[in-house]
């Protein structure tokens, strides 16, 4: 499991860079923020559950005095970030909202050395450094002369803040016993609790009414981009420091362009090519890093 841990957590953020793709779908037909937060959060427990149920019943079951563990990755994690990622597009541009996204790696490492007691050391301070650099290339903010707002850059933080809650509060659950299986499946349980009271609950149901096709699409965006990262991801948790495993997430934005220009012919620039070396070499720096702690510990 610790040698396929980097890997979950890299396909994970590969999976997650694809959310773009059914984001645009659901944007063109008028879904809000909200309402694709409600949906991502809906099909995946619709999912989940009787993969549960059937697999192994008693995942189903958690302890009423833990649930702020699953509190703090759906609503403060995924609905609070959610909201403010794309509040922060409003207020700023997509670029700087997602550079301020992409300083989860460095919140959740100071988080984790508070709350975790895990060692900030130079190696991850040199992989966190050129994350957020090659985030800065890749979203184009290098090249581009933007303009800040005080609420764009403090509600970008909180987008930051939300993104990384999610690895807190995911190392509190699987301290406490919980299945990466059972932390997915209530994350968004809660989500969907948190989400639904502000979306339009009509639309959301009345656009598999008028095209099944749209339900079978429901489903393949909830399985592709939440269900099966977020059980990658917590599987990779159980075996990874939370700053080391935020740090090799961030493949997402690469994958995004990657995608972005693939898929939706976008211009690939010198900026995006130094920002994809950038973060591919901090993931390689933390598996390198890895390897070398398991040597030393086989020692």
């Amino acid at each position: 499991m610790k040698k396929l841990a980097p890997f979950f957590v890299l396909l994970a953020g590969i999976l997650w860079g694809s959310m773009g793709i059914y984001v645009r779908k659901l944007n063109a037909l008028g879904f809000t923020t909200i309402e694709i937060v409600a949906v991502r959060s809906v099909a995946t427990a619709a999912l989940l559950l009787p993969v549960l149920f059937f697999y192994d019943r008693k995942m189903l079951k958690i302890r009423l005095k833990d649930i702020w563990c699953f509190i703090g990755t759906g609503i403060l994690s995924i609905v609070f970030f959610n909201y403010c990622y794309f509040k922060a597009i409003t207020l700023t541009s997509l670029s700087v909202a997602a550079v301020l996204l992409y300083t989860a790696p460095a919140i959740v490492m100071v988080l984790s050395a508070f709350l975790f007691q895990e060692k900030i050391t130079m190696v991850k301070i040199i992989a966190l450094a050129a994350t957020f650099a090659g985030c800065v290339f890749v979203t184009g903010l290098a090249g581009d002369k933007e303009n800040l707002s005080t609420a764009g850059i403090l509600v970008g933080l909180g987008a930051g803040l939300g993104y990384a809650l999610y690895s807190i509060f995911g190392r509190y659950a699987i301290e406490r016993g919980y299945h990466s299986l059972t932390i997915s499946f209530y994350t968004f349980v809660f989500a969907g609790i948190g989400a639904l009271p502000l979306a339009d609950v009509k639309m959301i149901y009345e656009a598999p009414v008028k095209d099944i096709r749209m339900l079978g699409f429901y489903l393949v965006f909830a399985l592709v981009s939440t269900v099966v990262p977020y059980i990658l991801y917590t599987l990779g948790l159980t075996a990874l420091e939370n700053s080391k495993a935020s740090i090799i997430a961030s493949i997402e934005p690469v994958t995004a362009t990657v995608l972005g220009i693939v898929l939706f012919h976008e211009k690939l620039t010198m900026h995006h090519f130094i920002g994809v070396i950038l973060v591919l070499g901090a993931i390689v720096i933390c598996n390198i890093h890895l390897n070398e702690n398991e040597l030393l510990e086989r020692k």
